[in-house]
């Protein structure tokens, strides 16, 4: 389920690959949070996100608290596949 193009984790630049690593770790964030965790610039990140998101290893959903913002978090079922599991939640770690 991972990009069309071949595109894998490994294969992206390492501030988005630091944004993956903070949504593993904290998500689901906003890009603000996103931005405050990785300590890396609004501009930075939007791009980070957008390569995540080409990929499909990254969901934008409704911030429900504030909706001129997206929330951002890792879709499971691209990590699980990206893995080589069938689910996610049944791959021995």
């Amino acid at each position: 389920m991972a990009g069309t193009d071949g595109e894998d984790i490994e294969d992206l630049p390492p501030s988005a690959k630091l944004v993956f690593k903070v949504l593993e770790y904290d998500g689901p964030l906003t890009q603000k949070q996103i931005v405050e965790e990785s300590m890396l610039s609004a501009r930075t990140v939007r791009y980070a996100l957008e390569r995540l998101e080409e990929i499909g290893i990254v969901d934008e959903d409704v911030y429900f608290a504030d909706a001129r913002q997206s929330l951002y978090e890792l879709d499971e079922e691209a990590m699980a596949a990206a893995d080589g599991c069938a689910e996610p939640g049944t791959c021995a770690e």
